[in-house]
């Protein structure tokens, strides 16, 4: 929940082999071998999760669902057609409003939590962790995105995920590694975050964060996702987008602020998952985080984008 390149033919290659990242500081000089460490297991963990079955690597489908009947598998009559390996004829989804339920054909081993299911009312993301329920190597479950719903499906044999040949990232860079300061908001200001797929949500920015980057003083508004949430996000655009980096920009967390100030790395910056798939609902950057600058570091855009 923040998805998205001049080395990964190059930084695949250099990740598996333990091959030494490429790095560079203001100076010119390779930065402490502490940090250059740490972004190279923070860029491990990274693709591992991308590339783990629940990943976003993994997504085969976003299946909408209008009111009433939806009948599923993966027989092209169906109105939703799953990947060839799901039963011809697996069952249906109904949804009644904000209720959504599953029903069973005879003979489809659907299951959740490893245990049979034939009808079910399901739970989206948007009420917590959503119910995910397993038929062989799918997975699917239901999200909520505003007052629309679908149906996102999982698939273990995803091409999506066959042919992911890595992503090319910047040099390690410590000039673009800067301590912001934190301006809070009192009381913290409600912005719209736009979406691929056309929804607007109204997010809480608790204060703007203020940095100078490439001799230019920059301010952008992260958002903070909740009481139990110890990071700030960072939904942005910069001078690169559409060109060496993703063009609906890019996501960055960061900590907390400390005593008013709050280190942003973006040597982390990374694609949101809609870099890589096509059955995403991707976040878009807010206005006021469209940097002017070029931001030459994390990851650059993913030319490898697999065909639906």
């Amino acid at each position: 929940m923040r998805a998205r390149k001049s080395r990964f033919a190059a930084l695949a290659s250099l990740l598996l082999t333990g091959a030494p990242l490429l790095l560079q500081s203001a100076e010119g000089a390779a930065p402490d071998p502490t940090y250059a460490e740490e972004i190279r297991v923070w860029r491990e963990k990274r693709l591992e999760r991308l590339k783990a079955d629940t990943g976003y690597l993994a997504l085969a489908g976003l299946y909408w669902l209008d009111e009433g009947e939806h009948t599923f598998g993966s027989d092209p009559s169906n109105r939703i057609v799953f990947p060839a390996s799901a039963p011809p004829k697996a069952g249906v989804f109904v949804r009644q409003g904000a209720t959504t339920t599953v029903r069973c054909l005879p003979g489809t081993a659907l299951r959740y939590e490893g245990k049979p299911v034939q009808e079910m009312t399901l739970v989206s993301d948007a009420q917590g962790k959503p119910m995910v329920l397993e038929l062989g190597d799918l997975t699917f479950s239901l999200i909520a995105r505003g007052d629309r719903f679908a149906i996102r499906l999982r698939d273990k044999q995803s091409p999506i995920r066959k042919n992911f040949r890595g992503i090319e990232s910047f040099p390690i860079d410590t000039s673009y590694r800067v301590t912001a300061r934190f301006e809070p908001y009192e009381p913290a200001k409600k912005i719209l975050i736009a979406s691929v797929v056309g929804t607007v949500d109204t997010m809480l920015s608790p204060g703007a964060l203020v940095f100078t980057l490439n001799g230019q003083e920059c301010r952008m508004d992260p958002v903070w996702e909740g009481p139990d949430d110890d990071s700030l996000w960072l939904i942005f655009s910069d001078a690169t987008s559409g060109a060496e980096t993703y063009g609906d920009g890019r996501f960055l967390y960061t900590d907390l602020p400390q005593e008013g100030k709050v280190t942003v790395d973006f040597n982390k910056a990374y694609n949101p998952p809609c870099a890589f798939s096509p059955y995403t609902t991707c976040p878009l950057p807010p206005q006021q985080n469209e940097l002017p600058v070029p931001v030459r570091a994390g990851e650059k855009t993913y030319e490898d984008h697999a065909s639906p």
